[in-house]
């Protein structure tokens, strides 16, 4: 859990200190003034990274180079345009730390009404999903992923230097079997946890997966070299939401696909209780105005024996939550 959050221009932020309770927590606020950014800041300690913004310096305050999100020893320091200075430090108790060792020191589950996306949209935010989950419960994950991301954009700039240059093919072993060593770690590691919410028998997920081998890059050399990209790997990777073996973002309604954005995220938080045996922090970004009764009732059933915080423009969406800290904006 978090005790205290403090931001130096994140956001809309200039300075703002907010203390946390364990139980219930409730920021209460009209819209745009900076609920969720409170949110993006707590996931941002918990992953090392933005769960929203494209480009990180995008969550330093107009006019300002400097941003900072702090709670209970862990600090993100974002920078721009200053000499000397990394665009982002990571620290751990003032010691600066690699992504690696940083993220999953506290763990979180983000559940917001864009969620639904992760149905209708397109395969990246699945496998960001996936990631997110992972990277938080997995050290070796965490490794096997930044050098996997990283050998794919070296291997395809060398893919078009053969193209456009000549360059030998016999350069692309190294990465070849870099990519081949960590795409495996990362493929078993997501069929688990797939394998694992299916196995709570309230969403059905249907893994497709895109394997790595020696075999498979040699089938597509000639493709690749043609469009300077890796065809193949966990980047490729996708799943969809099955529902009476029918996939629900082509066939179900909106209630249906809701109700298997809220399951998939209640097995997330279930994933991450056992196999990091510690409870998450649980973020519900102003979702009670997006579900109906029995969706909240089940949402309700959760929030015991958790470090819960909601942000909400409207109080009367919490009638049925008994006792809970409100935080006013």
């Amino acid at each position: 859990m978090i005790h205290k959050l403090v931001l130096n221009n994140f956001r809309n932020f200039a300075k703002k200190e907010i203390e946390f309770l364990d139980g219930i927590n409730v920021i209460n606020a009209e819209n745009a003034k900076g609920k969720t950014n409170i949110l993006e800041a707590i996931v941002f300690l918990s992953l090392g990274k933005s769960s929203k913004a494209r480009k990180e310096e995008e969550c330093i305050k107009y006019e300002e180079n400097i941003a900072r999100i702090t709670t209970d020893g862990l600090e993100v320091i974002l920078t721009k345009d200053v000499e000397g200075w990394p665009k982002k430090r990571l620290l751990v108790n003032g010691v600066p730390r690699r992504l690696i060792d940083f993220a999953g020191n506290i763990k979180t589950v983000l559940f917001a009404p864009q969620d639904l996306e992760l149905v209708t949209d397109g395969p990246s935010l699945r496998r960001n999903f996936l990631d997110t989950v992972l990277c938080q419960t997995d050290r070796e994950y965490r490794r096997s992923l930044g050098s996997y991301e990283k050998g794919v954009r070296q291997r395809n700039r060398l893919l078009m230097r053969i193209r456009d240059e000549g360059a030998s093919r016999s350069s692309l072993l190294f990465w070849n079997q870099l990519l081949i060593k960590n795409g495996d770690y990362i493929t078993e590691r997501r069929r688990e946890l797939i394998e694992y919410i299916n196995s709570l028998d309230k969403c059905h997920l249907q893994y497709d997966y895109s394997v790595i081998s020696e075999a498979r890059l040699e089938q597509y050399k000639d493709a690749e070299v043609a469009s300077c990209t890796t065809l193949v790997g966990p980047h490729r990777d996708d799943f969809i939401f099955l529902k009476e073996g029918r996939n629900i973002a082509s066939f179900g309604s909106r209630g249906q696909q809701r109700m298997e954005i809220l399951y998939l995220k209640l097995a997330e938080l279930a994933y991450i209780e056992e196999v990091t045996e510690t409870k998450p922090i649980l973020l519900l970004d102003d979702i009670f105005s997006e579900l109906d009764h029995m969706h909240r009732e089940i949402v309700m059933q959760t929030l015991n024996n958790h470090q819960v915080i909601i942000t909400s423009a409207d109080e009367h969406n919490l009638l049925n939550i008994k006792s809970f800290n409100t935080i006013n904006l």
